[in-house]
């Protein structure tokens, strides 16, 4: 689990052996490469033709924009560039306010370090942790400009309620689905649910590039056409075929981009060098054709994960929407107090199970307590993650004696602490319920 986060429960965290070799690790990766993807990097490394030509990018980009459902699809680098890419298409001013979700990791609200405006964090729905819609009308004010929210774990938001908000009283919504590839909402896709979407794809991901990547999705073709600029290197010198005297080169080919003179109009922004690589675009083109898979894959070991906790009443599994398909890059349950949480995970670490706490509430954070924010001003993010919440291995990783090793370490666990039979623990007088 690492180093024990400011404010993490002392119970917990002294006790772990953090450096031992688990029967039941954690995910590191979101799958292992398989026969198509090794002969895809075989026939890159013996390509004949450059590599960085775009066409197994575009290639890639359009096979993403059609799973997805979007009409844009756009790959940079990583999802931390793809958020910073996507914040700015929000046009936000000094004085504009933004709304986020504290249930993420730094990386989603980090770039709104980079604009003079003020950030609203609304509290989640006790059930998914996502973003509450009840909670976010009464954020709302004539200044707000934007949502950045969060498809916590796979779990899609409530975006129906919440996108109909957003064209009520006028402002943009940002969805990261950095864990959703794969999530579905009543029928679409995230990444087609709102204004703008990331994703991310490093290795921990539902699906994992050669380390990194990301990818940016829209409907808006001005959008697109400045993503796909300000991702670029060298975009002044894209059409830039005159001398500086305006007169035209007589051989246009022979400017390389270091060597284009001055173009004539208005100057243009440089890019950013974060375009994609072709190699990593032609292996993220392989793996979106294993993804229906590896998702089965989670789902089902998620369903028998489920029928344990079933058994237990002071046990909840995460909830998922009505008519959504939860893509489980997270597997989240809730204990009924914090005694109980505590008691499980030292329980199912000294079984060998890898446990995870994710994530540490954003506004509590010390860059954001530097801006004002406050503990007890989103309670239910709060509540969670210091008192209920865990998270359990949940991954295409797993061998078959993993997930049976890990069914049955769970349910031995959760039995243990209930004294041996299935009958719920007595809730604490002073817990904290959910």
């Amino acid at each position: 689990m690492g180093r024990a986060p400011t404010g993490a429960p002392a119970t917990i965290w002294g006790d772990l052996m953090l450096d031992k070799s688990y029967v039941v690790p954690w995910g590191k990766r979101g799958v292992l490469p398989a026969d198509t993807e090794a002969a895809v990097l075989a026939e890159l490394i013996h390509e004949s033709t450059p590599l960085p030509t775009g066409v197994r990018r575009e290639r890639f980009e359009r096979s993403f924009a059609e799973s997805v459902g979007s009409r844009h699809a756009l790959s940079v680098t990583s999802g931390t560039v793809a958020l910073q890419l996507a914040v700015r298409m929000l046009g936000l001013t000094p004085g504009d306010e933004v709304i986020a979700t504290p249930q993420t990791h730094q990386a989603t609200v980090q770039p709104l370090f980079d604009y003079d405006v003020r950030v609203r964090f609304c509290d989640v729905d006790p059930a998914t942790l996502t973003l509450d819609p009840a909670v976010l009308e009464s954020l709302i004010t004539p200044r707000t400009k934007a949502l950045l929210l969060v498809h916590y774990g796979g779990c899609p938001a409530e975006m129906d309620t919440i996108m109909a908000l957003a064209r009520r009283h006028g402002f943009l919504v940002l969805e990261d689905c950095a864990h959703a590839l794969g999530t579905r909402y009543r029928g679409r896709s995230a990444g087609s649910l709102a204004d703008i979407a990331t994703f991310s794809l490093r290795n921990a991901r539902n699906t994992r590039l050669l380390g990194k990547g990301g990818v940016i999705t829209c409907d808006r073709d001005d959008w697109a056409e400045r993503l796909h600029r300000l991702r670029a290197e060298d975009t002044d010198a894209r059409s830039a075929h005159l001398r500086p005297d305006h007169t035209a080169a007589p051989n246009p080919a022979l400017w390389t981009p270091h060597t284009v003179p001055l173009q004539r109009g208005p100057a243009r922004r440089p890019g950013g060098a974060a375009t994609m690589p072709d190699m990593v675009a032609a292996l993220g083109q392989a793996q979106l054709t294993r993804l229906p898979a590896t998702t089965a894959r989670r789902r089902a070991l998620a369903a028998r994960l489920d029928e344990v906790l079933a058994r237990y009443p002071f046990m909840t599994p995460q909830s998922t929407p009505a008519h959504s398909a939860h893509s489980y890059h997270l597997y989240t349950c809730f204990t009924d107090h914090q005694e109980l949480r505590d008691r499980l995970v030292l329980s199912l670490d000294r079984r060998g199970v890898e446990i995870q706490l994710r994530y540490f509430p954003q506004h509590l954070l010390p860059q954001w307590r530097h801006r004002g924010h406050l503990r007890g001003e989103c309670p239910v993010a709060e509540r969670s993650w210091f008192e209920q919440h865990l998270n359990l291995p949940c991954h295409p990783l797993l061998t078959t004696h993993q997930e049976d090793y890990l069914i049955e370490a769970l349910d031995e666990s959760l039995t243990e602490l209930n004294g041996g039979t299935p009958a719920p623990l007595p809730v604490p007088a002073t817990a904290c319920g959910r």
